[in-house]
């Protein structure tokens, strides 16, 4: 059931920008800098909500979208996965201190650091000290990678894994530690996360299309995914890392999510919602801390508190200010940042992003492109794949989708759907052996593997 506003709701905020406002930074990014297909965004500022939305489902499909368009959320599942862990200390089922390997099978042996355990709050908060990803993750399709990782293989890796640094000494976000809180916590209440989703938060709120499993309206309604270059691509499925990022859903129950954490509307998760923000950790970030879930952005005595999601064809966020009540939600339908786009809304000092630079392409011999070809390592977990088709050179990182590159020389080389620039480092065999990244004045360098 739906529940209706309180009597006490807090004030409206007039820094809001006006819908026209919004819509001319939606154009500018879909019509301009050509940087999505369609993006939605959703305010709500005490009781008043809108929804302004721009673009399409798809290339080939011209239907507006709309606050009921459904996205792939990414990332904003582990804040929903973090809702539940808070849910379930409320109501006695598990503690925040609890190990991980009380909900995990006997067999499995969680890794443990100078005679400490993972907590469950360790993986909410990101400081267990587990990595980024699963080091056994081998994904046979790079376009939809979390598919065939199976709960054996999870396990696997646990058992295997050694920490390389103390347990809450440091933050590291981690994609796997979302998806294993949302697997044990499913484990403890005996079902599948799908399920506790939405019996524990989405039933409660009246948030009939947020799930993992699209049913037949949400289909109709589903926007089409597409990389940096707009090209659609294959969505994403999570079968064993769910909490991580396996949800989709829609500004409307985004913003009916927001409304309840801002207190505007009534639930029964009000108490769960308040113990999130409870728990604070510093970041690598200087004024951010990481709350269960939610991350925390201090400024001018504000506390801005957001999610941001990003899966191959997708970018969101979420976020509210307790003080102004106000709450954003952007969801986009290409795998372009829309981060500053919320953060902005929820807070003008936050700058928009610049367009990228402009810069001239050259008249190369396209047959040193063959040097190029091959995977370079940025992370352990982060391959560069530069390949080509015909006279024309890309470039697809892990988990991303291929985007064509243009030489400004014969070893530099830029993209034009996002700012970054990319130069290739010759050895003596006439092969390259390197490469550097270059993206806002930061350069990284990534080795030849293969």
């Amino acid at each position: 059931m739906n529940y209706k506003p309180q009597d006490a709701t807090p004030a409206i905020s007039t820094t809001v920008l006006s819908d026209d406002e919004i819509r001319k930074i939606l154009i500018e990014r879909i019509d301009v800098r050509h940087q999505s297909v369609g993006i939605v965004v959703g305010i709500i500022n005490g009781e008043r909500r809108s929804v302004i939305a721009q673009g399409h489902l798809d290339g080939g499909d011209q239907r507006p979208l709309n606050g009921d368009t459904v996205f792939e959320i990414g990332s904003l599942t582990k804040v929903f996965t973090s809702l539940l862990l808070s849910d379930m200390v409320q109501r006695g089922e598990v503690s925040l201190d609890d190990p991980v390997a009380k909900y995990l099978p006997s067999a499995v042996r969680m890794p443990e650091r100078n005679g400490r355990v993972i907590t469950l709050v360790d993986l909410a908060t990101h400081t267990s000290g587990l990595p980024r990803l699963p080091g056994n993750i081998a994904p046979r399709n790079i376009n939809n990678p979390y598919a065939d990782y199976t709960v054996e293989q999870l396990y696997q890796f646990l058992s295997n894994y050694s920490l390389t640094r103390d347990i809450g000494s440091e933050f590291e976000y981690s994609n796997l530690g979302g998806g294993l809180l949302g697997h044990v916590l499913a484990r403890r209440a005996d079902t599948d996360y799908e399920t506790l989703v939405y019996s524990r938060i989405c039933d409660p709120l009246g948030m009939k299309n947020t799930r993992i499993t699209l049913t037949s309206e949400m289909k109709a309604h589903f926007a089409v995914g597409h990389d940096g270059g707009l090209k659609p691509v294959e969505n994403w499925d999570f079968p064993t890392l769910a909490g991580g990022g396996a949800l989709r859903s829609t500004a409307n129950d985004l913003l009916t999510f927001l409304a309840a954490n801002l207190g505007i509307t009534k639930s029964p998760l009000s108490a769960a919602m308040a113990a999130m923000l409870k728990i604070r950790r510093p970041t690598e970030l200087t004024k951010t801390e990481r709350a269960l879930g939610w991350g925390i952005l201090k400024r001018d005595g504000k506390e801005i508190i957001q999610h941001i999601g990003m899966t191959g064809g997708y970018c969101s966020l979420m976020g509210y200010e307790n003080k102004s009540g106000v709450g954003v939600v952007v969801l986009s339908n290409a795998a372009w940042p829309v981060d500053d786009i919320g953060d902005h809304l929820l807070y003008t000092g936050f700058p928009l992003s610049k367009p990228p630079s402009k810069h001239a392409e050259a008249k190369v011999d396209t047959r040193i492109f063959d040097a190029y070809l091959g995977k370079y390592q940025l992370l352990p977990n982060y391959i560069i794949t530069i390949s080509s088709e015909g006279d024309r050179l890309f470039v697809q990182t892990t988990w991303q989708g291929k985007c064509e590159i243009f030489p400004e020389s014969d070893h530099h080389y830029f993209l034009k759907v996002i700012d970054t620039q990319i130069i290739f480092v010759m050895g003596c065999n006439g092969l390259a052996t390197e490469l550097f990244l270059h993206n806002n004045d930061v350069f990284q360098q990534a080795k030849r593997i293969e």
